[in-house]
């Protein structure tokens, strides 16, 4: 069984080493474009790219009528195509051209969370359960049947980057699983039950800022699916940005402070932040310009006191 695999992100790692280290027949790899990336803005590959340099064919279009001219010139004849985090919807040339279709890995219980994000969004709406989903690609985003799902509790503490990196080996055994199936003829298919559907579009950082007048879980979950990106703000009174990456307790307390003061600082433990209902410690803070720090490292430094108010 001949496979053309379309990926981009670190999340397709997992799925094309197991493919290789299994010996399935991957005859090349699709992937974006190089591109400047971070600071420096220097030009990076995707990490699918990096991966297999040297080992596999690479094609890196940038558009879908690019990819149909690749597949054409060179001739790519593929009996399916697994998908996972490409980046880029196929056109319907492409879709149509493996016997056996185009196998694409979601990490949502679909028809739920359809879309870019829907690990962040599962945690910042505080969902319990999600999971994985392998379905066959169609021309309406994240609408194709069903081919095989998995379930998972979202663990209390998990971030958006942690439960991705969980999901993404999960996901390579189900796409190899699926794959097993689409050779033997037993793969199941079902239709998603549309009137279900719901959306997870990607984050954007005019969101990431941190509303302290919300309830203290409501902004626990939002800080974890913003870990890592594009990582959740919130502002001092200098203006500066500072973001937050972890917290500790959080309780329905309230006070005589208003929503975004700080309760208490501690140089052992961090700083207590009031929210709009209970209040939250931070435990892992990062100030503009610096790098990660404890939240008592933080209080040490910055001096932080009670009553000084984060925007």
């Amino acid at each position: 069984m001949k496979i053309l695999f379309c990926g981009t992100a670190q999340f397709a790692l997992p799925t094309l080493k197991r493919l290789l280290e299994n010996k399935w027949d991957v005859e090349g790899v699709v992937t974006q474009p190089d591109r400047r990336r971070g600071r420096g803005r220097k030009i990076a590959s995707p990490p699918v790219k990096e991966l297999v340099a040297g080992a596999l064919p690479v094609y890196q279009p940038a558009s879908a009528e690019e990819l149909i001219d690749v597949i054409e010139q060179h001739k790519i004849k593929p009996d399916v195509i697994v998908v996972v985090a490409y980046g880029m919807l196929l056109p319907l040339e492409v879709l149509n051209l493996p016997p056996l279709g185009c196998v694409n890995l979601h990490p949502s219980l679909l028809p739920k969370y359809r879309g870019a994000a829907p690990i962040q969004r599962a945690i910042i709406n505080g969902e319990q359960m999600t999971g994985i989903t392998t379905m066959y690609l169609s021309p309406e985003m994240d609408a194709g049947d069903i081919i095989l799902q998995e379930e998972a509790e979202i663990p209390v503490d998990a971030t958006a980057g942690e439960l991705g990196a969980s999901f993404a080996e999960r996901g390579a055994v189900l796409v190899e699983k699926t794959l097993t199936m689409l050779r033997q003829g037993t793969a199941p298919q079902r239709t998603q039950e549309h009137d279900l559907a719901t959306y997870a579009p990607p984050l954007c950082k005019e969101e990431a800022q941190i509303d302290w007048s919300r309830a203290a879980q409501e902004i626990v979950n939002h800080i974890k699916g913003m870990n890592p990106k594009p990582g959740a703000y919130t502002v001092l009174k200098d203006g500066n940005a500072i973001k937050i990456w972890k917290t500790g307790f959080i309780n329905d307390e309230s006070s005589i402070y208003e929503p975004g003061q700080v309760v208490e600082s501690s140089p052992k433990t961090g700083f207590i932040v009031q929210t709009g209902q209970g209040q939250i410690l931070l435990t892992e803070v990062q100030p503009a310009g610096r790098g990660r720090m404890s939240g008592a490292e933080f209080v040490r430094g910055y001096k932080i006191a009670p009553g000084s108010r984060l925007e």
